[in-house]
């Protein structure tokens, strides 16, 4: 029976097709538009980028110009690039500037797609970044790309690791940033910890291109960046740990989930721990962090492969990204996960990092004003795009028509019966010349299959995290007539594989040697020669069936199998794909293994006899989709948490950015309503207008005014003031106190201290109330044991928890202020010695002054550590303790009075 839809669909066509249709008048403009800019000299041509910023100074926006703006780039980039953008080219940078996602193929080229709306959004001045998954392609686009945008006369930026906060200012200030979305994070972090708005590296964020946006909005989004500094805990406990994790046995003292990753003690398994550790019980609550430790060593031994998850490099764990399969050189696990794998392996264990700042790339991307993205395979994760970054995803049409075959899948009842099949189909493929791309899920499985080969003979090459220097080049020569390449997910990232080979790669490696300029009558003669070489032997590989791609395993993600099957069949090309599957492989024995392994023993299969059926792909691509699904509610669940946070950091950051960026009399006006809100705090506690005059607590406000603000003030308690007496009477006092302050440090230094110490209790405060939600996260989700929903838990526990840090702010920067003196420098240098060397960063006990000489001592006191020298991590994706007693609940929850000084 046919449904309505389809019958709608066949008169109104599909989204896409009236999208398209919406979309065709704008290109026939743009054609129109081509042979009057064609006509320009070049001088001509140029020009027309000081005449578009002329008419957008005068009022007109993007879409006004967009038409000739994106016919003056196509026709510059066929002289300065000698490419001309096609049609579905131009379609694709409608889209992205719209603020989409572009879907396109392998070899439709997307990078040149990106120039379009690129050189449009760059027209603003207020900048437009284009964001790859790493450095290589960030260096590589912004030189390739780079040559259109400066011959427009627009400037080129890139934001690369190991850059100076000078060097990435400048990149940010240029026109369009190119730049990895891991930098563009953490310079966001950064500035935020900064303590001088000079030194900010990044301007409001404008527009976005994200390259590959698959894999950075959707696979890295598990992963928070982390900024980190040291914690002072010792690494002994790790040791000690690793030591009782071999004699846990799995089923009897614990269970383990690997689609979630997670592990749980048995009742056996606790008892045989406390045994082995010497506690009487785990769940104690002074012992009760070392049950979280266990959980983490039983996860590195039993959820985390060496090869597969990391490697081990000189002495170090370096983790492998799991969707490129590249090494993430200075990203560690958090929450001791690190560590545990660290002690596993035998290498020197670093002390666990506490948080100092962090964000997921949710909602970092999510702050741009204009946010696009392209890859080749998304319309698969459509409705993640739409719900999570609210981006629509669009497939654009293919400028010539596929001719790839996608064979169906095979599935063999072991490893080693697949490994062979696989070998066996490379001797018998090369044979005819035709090359072959095989497609591994890791390092282990990368080399297995290179050591069958070298036992047959087959020469091939190697791409995976050990051998990754020569990505580029590797890939580019993966289709040469006769070339097996093996590769892990990497395979082909930001490199397209040519039929016949790449001439310009051909003629830069044969004048490695010697560097030669590109623009040299030598490098250009040889390169013309390789071109000629590379198109006869194109002809050889077409007439052998193109590229073959073979893929050794399902991944997770249907996506991460559509990129490998894309690197074939490009622009037309003939190319041929098939996958090799067996009921060992990870998605099969997790999801589905069962029931094909009744499959394979009631009819008794030969292990080197394969199941090849349509009813294989789909049993196979439902459980994609679960994986898929399950994956998306952690991504989900992640970005619910770190909403909560998310409107904290934008509170704290807007102040901080207060502080920093605002004119003097702004910030003497933020501290004395400071001072008001204190004073309110201190009436509303000791002597609230609910209760009768007889009952309030003078002495107690006396000893408190002391306390906070050094005040001298003693109530006559046989006096019965009123409410409005009271508060006048503590306004004076310490309105007097601040003046008497500002006077005697003089105006310099009174300046710096209101600045600096504010920023000091912002910075601390909120990096310990980073510390106590990380403690919350641990165990929140044992509320659900309590019919409580962890979310809602949550977000009550970090509301009251931040409310607290506000509080403490006002009260910290309020004391601070009042109690610093200046010193001589003989006295700086006694209470340097009697707290024995110190800093004195608000030195002494709760009632002792801090102490500064003059405003270069101030700054040279008050300097925080180094930004950059903090550590980046990954987040790995128990209760805490109400830091509010009840009286501070109550004074939280009803309505202040607001005191003015």
């Amino acid at each position: 029976m046919v449904s309505i839809m389809s019958i709608l669909t066949r008169i109104f066509g599909t989204h896409h097709d009236r999208l398209m249709k919406k979309l065709r008048p704008t290109i026939e403009q743009i054609a129109a538009r081509e042979s009057f800019y064609k006509k320009m000299t070049d001088s001509e041509l140029k020009n027309q980028t000081i005449l578009f910023k002329e008419k957008l100074a005068q009022g007109a926006t993007l879409d006004d110009i967009l038409v000739d703006a994106f016919a003056v780039c196509r026709e510059a980039s066929s002289r300065v690039l000698g490419m001309r953008h096609y049609d579905v080219q131009m379609i694709g940078g409608l889209i992205l500037h719209k603020g989409s996602i572009a879907e396109m193929r392998t070899g439709e080229g997307k990078t040149l797609v990106a120039t379009l709306p690129v050189f449009l959004n760059g027209l603003s001045g207020k900048g437009a970044h284009v964001v790859t998954v790493n450095d290589y392609l960030a260096k590589r686009d912004s030189e390739w790309m780079g040559q259109l945008y400066n011959w427009m006369g627009l400037s080129v930026g890139t934001i690369v690791h190991n850059l100076t906060d000078s060097q990435r200012k400048v990149a940010y200030g240029s026109d369009i940033t190119y730049g990895t979305n891991n930098e563009f994070g953490f310079d966001y972090l950064r500035d935020n910890m900064k303590f001088d708005p000079v030194n900010f590296v990044q301007r409001p964020l404008n527009f976005a291109i994200v390259d590959e946006c698959d894999s950075i909005l959707i696979d890295e989004a598990r992963t928070p960046l982390i900024i980190s500094g040291p914690s002072e805990d010792s690494v002994d406990k790790y040791y000690e740990i690793n030591k009782v994790i071999p004699h846990l046995k799995r089923d009897l003292h614990f269970t383990m989930e690997e689609k979630s990753k997670t592990v749980s003690l048995t009742e056996e398994g606790n008892s045989k721990v406390e045994e082995l550790l010497g506690v009487e019980n785990v769940y104690d609550i002074k012992t009760i962090g070392l049950l979280h430790h266990i959980y983490q060593g039983l996860k590195a031994h039993y959820l985390y492969r060496r090869d597969v998850d990391y490697m081990v490099n000189n002495n170090e764990i370096i983790i492998v990204d799991e969707f490129t399969g590249r090494l993430m050189e200075g990203r560690r696990w958090s929450d001791g996960l690190h560590q545990a794998v660290e002690a596993k392996e035998a290498v020197n264990v670093r002390s666990e990092s506490q948080t100092l700042a962090t964000i997921t790339f949710q909602n970092y991307f999510r702050m741009y004003k204009k946010l696009s993205g392209m890859t080749g395979t998304a319309e698969t994760e459509a409705v993640e795009f739409k719900k999570i970054y609210n981006l629509d995803v669009v497939v654009i049409p293919t400028n010539q028509s596929i001719a790839r075959v996608d064979r169906n899948d095979v599935i063999y009842k072991n490893e080693i019966a697949k490994f062979k099949a696989i070998a066996n189909d490379i001797l018998d493929k090369s044979k005819s010349g035709q090359p072959i791309l095989v497609g591994t899920v890791s390092i282990e499985k990368s080399e297995i299959i290179s050591r069958m080969l070298d036992s047959k003979g087959i020469k091939h090459k190697v791409l995976n995290a050990k051998h990754h220097e020569k990505e580029a080049e590797i890939v580019a020569q993966a289709g040469r007539f006769k070339a097996v390449t093996i590769a892990t997910n990497m395979a082909g990232r930001g490199t397209d594989i040519v039929l016949g080979g790449n001439a310009e790669f051909m003629a830069k490696a044969e004048f490695a040697d010697i560097n030669l300029n590109e623009d040299s009558d030598e490098f250009k003669q040889a390169l013309q020669k390789y071109k000629a070489k590379c198109d006869a032997e194109k002809q050889d590989v077409i007439k052998a069936g193109g590229l073959y791609i073979i893929g050794t395993e399902r991944h997770e993600a249907r996506r991460v199998d559509n990129q490998l099957r894309g690197r074939a069949g490009r622009q037309g090309d003939p190319g041929e794909s098939k996958f090799y599957l067996c009921l060992d492989d990870d998605l099969l024995r997790i999801f589905n293994g069962e029931t094909m392994k009744r499959i394979m023993e009631r009819f008794n299969f030969p292990e080197d006899e394969p199941i090849e059926a349509r009813m294989v792909n789909r049993s196979i691509e439902g459980a994609q989709r679960k994986v898929e699904g399950h994956n998306f509610d952690i991504r989900k669940h992640l970005l619910e948490f770190d909403d909560v946070m998310n409107q904290q950091r934008t509170i704290i950051y807007g102040l901080r950015r207060e502080v920093l960026e605002g004119d003097f009399d702004n910030l003497e006006r933020k501290i004395l309503d400071l001072l008001g809100d204190t004073t309110s705090d201190l009436l509303d506690f000791y002597a609230p207008e609910t209760a009768k005059p007889s009952n309030w607590d003078l002495k107690g406000l006396s000893v408190a005014l002391n306390k906070q603000f050094g005040s001298d003030l003693i109530f006559n308690e046989s006096k019965v003031y009123t409410v409005q007496e009271l508060t006048e009477i503590v306004s004076k006092e310490v309105k007097r106190i601040f003046e008497e302050q500002k006077s005697r440090l003089g105006t310099e230094i009174y300046q710096n201290v209101l600045k600096m110490f504010y920023l000091q209790t912002i910075d601390g405060l909120w990096k310990d109330h980073l510390k106590g939600v990380d403690k919350l996260k641990e165990g929140i989700n044992l509320r659900a044991y309590a019919q409580k929903d962890p979310l809602v838990e949550y977000k009550k526990e970090a509301f009251n928890a931040f409310q607290h840090i506000l509080t403490l702010i006002r009260a910290e920067t309020v004391e601070k202020i009042i109690k610093v003196r200046v010193v001589s420098a003989d006295q700086i240098q006694d209470m340097k010695q009697e707290f024995d060397g110190s800093e004195l960063d608000y030195a002494g006990g709760e009632d002792e002054p801090s102490v500064f000489q003059d405003p270069n001592m101030i700054m040279g006191m008050m300097k925080p550590r180094d930004a950059q020298s903090y550590s980046t991590n990954l987040g790995d994706g128990g209760n805490s303790s109400d830091n509010l007693n009840r009286e501070q609940r109550r004074r939280s929850e009803k309505k202040k009075k607001k005191i003015k000084l």
